[in-house]
């Protein structure tokens, strides 16, 4: 069994979830480890994707009540999550308080940090960054671990 299922074991078993399943295990941006430890402390609560990511890859975008696992630069899992809302929004018009539950900084460094990511990724598909691109706003919790 290889670590991602058994730490989603692991949590099964703390918190009485037996055959639940999770979405996916995923890490989190450019910065994985540091994020990783942000969503472990607490402080990350929430993330912004692209959705023409979503729509390129064919993939449905997240739901309220699934989970996920998070995982560190090294792909050892780190924390489980439940998703608690999602909303797609023109990227200019998110919150600042949204991007301060990101955890990572002021809303100068939220937007400064998504514009270069994004870019960066648009370009794989030779599409541009347009400041009111739709993005996906996810709010989750940490539940594992406690």
């Amino acid at each position: 069994m290889d670590k991602v299922q058994q730490y989603w074991n692991d949590f099964c078993v703390a918190n009485q979830k037996e055959g639940t399943e999770y979405k996916d295990a995923f890490q989190f941006g450019a910065s994985a480890d540091w994020l990783a430890d942000l969503v472990v402390e607490g402080k990350k609560t929430a993330t912004t994707s692209g959705f023409v990511f979503y729509e390129l890859e064919k993939e449905a975008i997240p739901q309220a009540g699934e989970y996920y696992i998070i995982l560190s630069g090294e792909e050892v899992p780190v924390a489980v999550i439940q998703i608690q809302s999602v909303e797609v929004v023109p990227m200019n018009e998110v919150t600042e308080e949204f991007a301060l539950a990101e955890g990572e900084g002021d809303y100068r460094f939220w937007w400064d940090a998504h514009e270069k990511f994004f870019t960066e990724l648009l370009k794989e598909y030779d599409k541009e960054f347009s400041p009111n691109m739709l993005v996906v706003c996810e709010r989750f919790k940490k539940v594992y671990p406690k």
